[in-house]
């Protein structure tokens, strides 16, 4: 498979790392590339310069959104929430049309300082708005309610827990879940949630994510529904 990752930062990285390591050829799409390499300094969460870690991953490829998402089979949003709908346009509607688009992002507002906020909240969600804006794309939000290196990685926490996917396309949904088996998640471990408003109840869960994070110093950890049953 050919997958367009968009975004730049660490947990767009680590996805990129991970999906070239099953044998997917991997492009990373930004608005600038050259402007992206050319960066030397640490971003604001002191995330290393993206060229450094480009040096280490080389069999991952570079692109505009245009290019990475135009010659790919699969779309991941791995922006920031407020950028995404942006750089999902720039990545381009056509572009994006009959493609399964992984919406792992979560609309953190950080303008009244930390702890951010949501927006959208409640009644409307990222992956609605996505949805939306690209009625074309096959949208499912997963992988939003854990750390990236668990994504790519859930042995890191110990026992039973979950991973959520929300969207209107059933066949979508299926091949994202082979995706998460692929990854290393057990199938009983993958909750349909429903069609693509089921986000709202995924996105909400990160208030108590970050409080979590605060209280235990670390964020090695995930949620477990107990009693959950899955067909998948």
């Amino acid at each position: 498979m050919r997958y367009a990752v968009l975004g730049t930062g660490s947990v767009g990285r680590v996805i990129a790392a991970k999906l070239a390591s099953l044998g997917h050829e991997v492009t990373v799409g930004t608005r600038d590339p050259e402007a992206t390499l050319a960066r030397t300094e640490t971003d604001a969460m002191g995330t290393a310069p993206f060229a450094q870690w480009h040096r280490a991953n080389p069999a991952v490829l570079l692109a505009t959104y245009t290019d990475a998402a135009s010659g790919a089979d699969a779309v991941v949003n791995a922006t920031s929430g407020a950028g995404a709908l942006e750089a999902l346009a720039l990545a381009g509607a056509e572009n994006l049309a009959g493609k399964v688009l992984l919406d792992i992002a979560n609309p953190l507002d950080f303008s009244q300082g930390m702890p951010p906020s949501l927006n959208p909240v409640n009644t409307d969600s990222l992956g609605e708005q996505i949805q939306r804006a690209f009625p074309e794309a096959e949208v499912v939000k997963t992988l939003n309610t854990m750390n990236a290196e668990i994504m790519v990685d859930p042995a890191k926490v110990p026992g039973e827990h979950h991973v959520f996917v929300s969207g209107n396309d059933a066949d979508a949904k299926k091949a994202v879940t082979e995706l998460l088996v692929s990854i290393g998640w057990p199938a009983t471990s993958v909750l349909d949630l429903g069609d693509i408003t089921t986000a709202r109840g995924t996105e909400m869960l990160l208030p108590i994510w970050l409080r979590l994070w605060g209280a235990l110093g670390h964020a090695d950890f995930n949620f477990h529904i107990a009693g959950a049953r899955t067909g998948a």
